[in-house]
């Protein structure tokens, strides 16, 4: 069998009427390459089927474009959402991912974890664990020890002084209790995820201060705590009918639980959302297949994974010999924010109560038909 010979990155240029250097410009994503240029080589690089020898470039570069990812609780839909954007904006940047998966969150091998990491030569390390009990506390002192460019992701990332992408979990509590109360629902109910975790910590504060306006007599009477589970989610509502039998709303803190809520008002008899409005968090696709089809809260998870990658890119393109002194700092800290998904599960809200757009903070509001989803978020 004749092997096919290599195409050379100077035939790619010869062929685009470029130099070298452009087309190695275009292939790490340098920003200093006019849109047209860039097409044309990428049209030329498919044309050729040109593939850069990736080890050649790392032993020129000092690079090895392998980022090192650290996870836990793929089992869960929002880690696992995570770690498909971060693999996908990894391959696109021409960059490979190392996963370590740790058994639970509160791991204390963090030493031995990095060590390994570097030990591969990884660019760059993607800390994707939630954030749960003190887990996170090594950071204060150890973060700055670590050889190469940092990124967390989740938990209270985008809240910090540490390069991170982070999604704004108390407005979900907030617009999901705002949408509630807005659609006629005056003692509203919540299960929460499980109180170790940061973000089951902040979906419920947003409710918390949320209902503070209303003259709910004791909160603490409206809270059950689940663990992410459909099955937590159907004892949380038979708690907290036991605690406020004249509850007319929950929010879930997920969808999962979410369903369990469901399942149990069915059970009871109570109708959604005629006796009970729910809302839950996170936009699985199997929500708009619930019944009725559910309101939530969607997460811009993948986006969040995504992000992550492009920001611990441009930090290891920051390190690089040769940085131009004029080249604007790195945005490494991001905060996204949530959006209210509206179907059948809550009561509907009049026109005048709904928010036009974007509100800092808060998220938006819209309809479910009104948002288009990628094939591959379904």
């Amino acid at each position: 069998m004749t092997r096919r010979r290599q195409v050379t990155i100077r035939e790619v240029a010869q062929a685009a009427g470029v130099s070298t250097q452009t087309v190695s410009r275009v292939l790490n994503y340098r920003p200093d390459v006019a849109p047209d240029t860039v097409a044309r080589v990428r049209e030329v690089i498919a044309e050729l089927s040109y593939s850069p020898n990736l080890l050649a470039r790392g032993l020129t570069q000092g690079r090895t474009h392998l980022l090192g990812v650290v996870a836990y609780g793929l089992e869960y839909f929002g880690p696992s959402r995570i770690i498909t954007g971060i693999e996908q904006q990894a391959s696109a940047m021409g960059y490979s991912i190392s996963l370590t998966l740790i058994h639970r969150p509160e791991t204390d091998d963090v030493d031995d974890l990095l060590a390994n990491l570097v030990g591969r030569q990884v660019d760059g390390v993607l800390w994707a664990i939630p954030e749960v009990a003190n887990n996170r506390a090594w950071l204060r002192s150890r973060a700055h020890d670590v050889p190469v460019p940092l990124v967390l992701v989740g938990g209270t990332a985008g809240e910090q002084e540490r390069p991170s992408i982070g999604i704004d979990n108390r407005a979900m509590g907030r617009i999901a209790t705002e949408h509630l109360l807005a659609g006629g629902a005056r003692k509203i109910g919540v299960v929460t995820g499980p109180l170790d975790w940061w973000e089951a910590r902040q979906r419920e504060a947003g409710w918390r201060q949320t209902m503070e306006s209303t003259p709910a007599e004791s909160l603490d009477d409206l809270v059950a705590e689940g663990d992410w589970t459909a099955a937590s989610g159907e004892e949380g509502l038979y708690q907290l009918l036991r605690s406020a039998p004249d509850i007319d709303a929950v929010f879930a803190s997920n969808d999962q639980m979410a369903l369990g809520v469901l399942h149990a008002a069915h059970r009871l008899g109570r109708r959604v959302p005629e006796d009970l409005a729910v809302v839950g968090v996170d936009d699985i696709a199997e929500g708009s297949h619930f019944w009725p089809p559910l309101t939530t809260v969607h997460q811009p998870l993948r986006d969040a994974g995504m992000l992550a990658v492009e920001t611990v890119v441009r930090l290891i393109r920051a390190t690089r010999p040769g940085r131009r002194p004029d080249e604007p700092p790195v945005e490494s800290s991001r905060l996204l924010q949530p959006e209210l998904i509206v179907r059948q599960s809550s009561r509907p809200v009049p026109t005048a109560s709904v928010p036009e757009g974007p509100a800092v903070g808060v998220g938006r509001v819209a309809r479910a038909d009104d948002v288009p989803r990628p094939q591959d978020e379904r």
